[in-house]
């Protein structure tokens, strides 16, 4: 990685559960990163522990807005992006869509200022939601696409302008389709993540809220082995206009990691408690083909589901 050392990189949702754990690893690599983020779902604390560092800069500004973003770049000579910035959280783009579309926006300034910044590469966040409801298993990136929320439709949009800046312009981009990432600072509240609002239940000896049977089936992917995925997908010339799925190759049900949460806690209260399934439904199974990302950037993640858990279940016992 020493590509990075000493290297301007922009990084906007900086703040956000990805992006300071991105953050964190690009700063150990000795890289200088630029923190852009307007705070609306980021959180200080995330990257507190940053803060006075000289090789770290934070600046408070929306993506979505072209004079805060540019201001960036004129004021930093940025070597290479990554663009997190965005609504997350099916729930919350679920009840606010029109909100999700205005991060069209920023996917476009960041394309536009990369471009007349000739920055290095820039590297999209996409999600695995863009698959919709699979039409088969696992799910290869030049299979079914079928975006079923306005959350999934942006991310779809997005690959397609940077593919496209590749190919028009010669601009190195790429996008990675991130699968169900946890870990330290994501987010428990009931606009968070699975995992996160598990471990919170368990640690308050309280029911875990299981969503219909709870045989639905997701890739569960420790934070720390995704970002290092992510960094040699922006490294790699091989990803250059390429979509990749990022995950961990072990799919396993809800109620099985509901099982395992509880038996990691030792909380002798704690239940599984069957819900009914949230508004809008909830995709039935979600496993990504790794053929790809072993191809391309030849990376295998590090992490058992039972490990990253228990590292998971630490950081939250003494961060709540």
């Amino acid at each position: 990685m020493k590509q990075l050392k000493g290297r301007n990189i922009l990084v906007t949702g900086g703040a956000g559960f990805l992006g300071s754990n991105l953050t964190h690893s690009l700063l150990g690599k000795g890289a200088k990163v630029i923190c852009f983020d307007d705070l609306s779902t980021g959180k200080i604390k995330n990257i507190k522990e940053f803060l006075g560092q000289g090789n770290f800069k934070f600046i408070k500004g929306n993506a979505n807005n072209y004079r805060e973003l540019q201001k960036a770049f004129l004021k930093n000579k940025i070597d290479y992006v990554f663009h997190y910035a965005a609504r997350v959280g099916v729930l919350r783009t679920v009840e606010r869509p029109l909100e999700v579309l205005e991060d069209i926006l920023g996917i476009r300034n960041i394309l536009d200022l990369a471009l007349k910044n000739k920055i290095k590469k820039a590297l999209f966040s996409s999600s695995s939601e863009v698959y919709g409801e699979p039409l088969n298993l696992p799910e290869r990136e030049d299979g079914h696409l079928g975006a079923k929320f306005p959350y999934a439709t942006v991310k779809l949009l997005g690959e397609h302008y940077f593919q496209a800046y590749w190919k028009t312009f010669g601009m190195p981009t790429s996008a990675v389709r991130i699968f169900n990432v946890y870990g330290p600072k994501q987010e428990s509240s009931s606009y968070g993540f699975v995992v996160g609002i598990f471990i919170r239940q368990a640690l308050g000896g309280k029911p875990l809220s299981v969503f219909g049977d709870g045989k639905q089936t997701r890739d569960f992917v420790y934070v720390e082995d995704n970002i290092n995925a992510v960094i040699r997908a922006l490294l790699s010339d091989r990803t250059n206009g390429e979509s990749v799925n990022i995950g961990a190759d072990r799919p396993v049900t809800i109620k099985e990691l509901a099982q395992k949460i509880i038996r990691i806690s030792g909380s002798k209260k704690s239940k599984i408690k069957f819900v009914p399934l949230r508004k809008g439904g909830e995709i039935r199974h979600r496993f990504p083909d790794m053929t790809k990302m072993k191809k391309l950037i030849g990376f295998r993640p590090e992490h058992s589901l039972e490990e990253g858990l228990k590292k998971t279940f630490l950081w939250y016992k003494s961060n709540l």
